[in-house]
C-alpha cells in the first residue's frame, strides 16, 4: 500500500468515525433505536464472522448466544447487579459453552456441523420459553435497567447509543488484534486447509474450540447489550431466525473480512428502514436486493471491492514489467 492510500484509508475512518458521532445528535428515538440496534448486531456477527470466516466452522448457534447474553443481563440486572457483572458472567457462560459446543467441529464438518449447531439452538430457545422459573418463560422479562458508565446515565437514547457505540469500538479493536495476532493466522490457515495447518505444526484442535468459544463469547457480548436496549426480552428474538440474519450479515458483508460484519449488519439493520418509503414492498425488495448481490458477488460487498483491486494491482504489476522487459531489450 502506498503512503497516499494509507493516509486515505486513515482520512475515511476518521470521517466514519465522526460521523457515527456527530450525525446521530441530530436523529429521534427510533432512529438512535435502530442504530443502536445495529451496533449490537454488528458485535454478533463480529463473533460469527470469527468463527466462519476465519477459522471455516459453519455455526447457527449466534443467535443462541445472544439470548444467553440478553437472559444474563436481564435476570442480574433486574436483580440490581450492575451490568458489568452481567458481562463477564455472560462471556464466561458463553466462551464455556461455544468451547464445549466446538467439539462436534472436531468430527464432523460442513452440512453436518451446521445440524448440530442448529439442535443447539433449538435447545436453547426451549430453556429460554419453558424454564419460567428462571427466565419468566413466554411472558418475559421488563423494566431492564441502563447501566451508569463512568457516574454518567445512559437512560436517554442518545446517551446509550454512545455507550454501544463505545462498547463497538472496544470489540473492535480487540478483534483487530486478535486477527493480526498468530492466533489469527492460525484461524486463517485452519480455514484453507487443516491437513496442511495441521503438518506445519498448528494445533488445529484447540484452534477450532477457540474459534468457537471466542465467537461464541462475542455473541453473548451483545445480548448483554440488547437487553438494556430493549428494557424488556422474552423467547421469540433469539430463535433460529436471528441465528440466520447473522449469517446472512456475514455473508452479505463479506465472509472473511473484517469490516464485513459492519457492512453485513448495516445491510440487514438499516437498509429495510432505508426502503419504507415503498410501503408493502420494502421487504420484497430487500429480498430481492440480497439475492442479486450473493448471484453476482458470492464473497459478499467486499469481495467485490477485493476483486476489483486484485485485478488493478495484477495490471500495474504486468504494465510495470511490460516496461522492465521494453527497458531490458532497448538496454546496450
Amino acid at each position: 500500500m502506498t503512503a497516499a492510500g494509507k493516509y486515505w484509508r486513515i482520512a475515511l475512518g476518521v470521517a466514519v468515525i465522526a460521523a457515527l458521532i456527530i450525525v446521530p445528535m441530530n436523529f429521534n428515538r427510533y432512529g438512535l433505536y435502530i442504530l443502536s440496534q445495529w451496533t449490537v448486531m454488528t458485535i454478533a456477527a463480529m463473533g460469527l464472522n470469527l468463527t466462519l470466516g476465519y477459522a471455516g466452522q459453519v455455526s447457527l448457534a449466534q443467535g443462541a448466544f445472544v439470548g444467553i447474553g440478553a437472559y444474563a443481563a436481564a435476570i442480574m440486572t433486574t436483580q440490581g447487579m450492575p451490568l458489568i457483572v452481567a458481562l463477564g458472567v455472560a462471556i464466561v457462560l458463553c466462551f464455556a459453552i461455544g468451547w464445549i459446543l466446538g467439539y462436534p467441529a472436531l468430527r464432523v464438518q460442513h452440512h453436518y456441523l451446521a445440524f448440530v449447531t442448529l439442535a443447539f439452538s433449538t435447545l436453547a430457545f426451549l430453556v429460554f420459553r419453558n424454564e419460567d422459573w428462571l427466565t419468566k418463560g413466554i411472558y418475559g422479562i421488563s423494566n431492564i435497567p441502563r447501566p451508569n458508565v463512568l457516574g454518567f446515565a445512559t437512560n436517554r437514547p442518545l446517551p446509550f447509543y454512545y455507550f454501544c457505540l463505545g462498547s463497538l469500538g472496544i470489540v473492535s479493536l480487540a478483534m483487530w488484534w486478535l486477527i493480526r495476532s498468530p492466533w489469527g493466522r492460525a484461524f486463517v490457515a485452519l480455514r484453507e486447509n487443516p491437513v496442511r495447518a495441521l503438518s506445519l505444526g498448528i494445533d488445529t484442535r484447540r484452534y477450532t474450540l477457540m474459534a468457537f468459544a471466542i465467537g461464541s463469547a462475542l455473541g453473548g457480548v451483545a445480548g448483554t447489550l440488547y437487553a438494556p436496549l430493549t428494557q424488556y426480552i422474552d423467547p421469540v428474538p433469539f430463535n433460529l431466525s436471528l441465528s440466520l440474519d447473522l449469517l446472512m450479515m456475514v455473508i452479505v458483508g463479506g465472509s472473511g473480512f473484517f469490516f464485513g460484519p459492519f457492512l453485513g449488519a448495516m445491510i440487514a439493520v438499516l437498509l429495510p428502514e432505508w426502503l419504507r418509503f415503498t410501503q408493502g414492498y420494502y421487504l420484497m425488495l430487500y429480498a430481492v436486493a440480497v439475492m442479486l448481490l450473493l448471484i453476482y458477488s458470492p464473497t459478499g460487498i467486499l469481495g467485490i471491492l477485493d476483486r476489483y483491486l486484485t485485478e488493478r494491482r495484477t495490471k500495474a504489476a504486468s504494465a510495470l514489467r511490460a516496461v522492465a522487459k521494453s527497458r531490458l531489450e532497448t538496454a546496450p
